[in-house]
């Protein structure tokens, strides 16, 4: 699985950084991206997506 943000719909409350800080980071807009070449296996993306508060995390195969 792959994870997705809606870079529009992000507050970028770095809750996703704090469940996989290995995937997900904040830039310098204070929004929410996906780190190149993360281990998506390293972390619960699954967890980390069902916490973002605006829901703005989508899992693709």
């Amino acid at each position: 699985m792959k994870p997705v943000i809606n870079y529009d719909d992000c507050e970028g409350c770095g809750t996703c950084v704090e469940y996989c800080p290995e995937v997900f980071a904040l830039g310098d807009d204070e929004k929410a991206y996906v780190i190149e070449g993360a281990k998506l296996d390293s972390c619960d993306l699954e967890e980390a997506a069902n916490t973002c508060p605006t829901e703005c995390i989508s899992l693709e195969d």
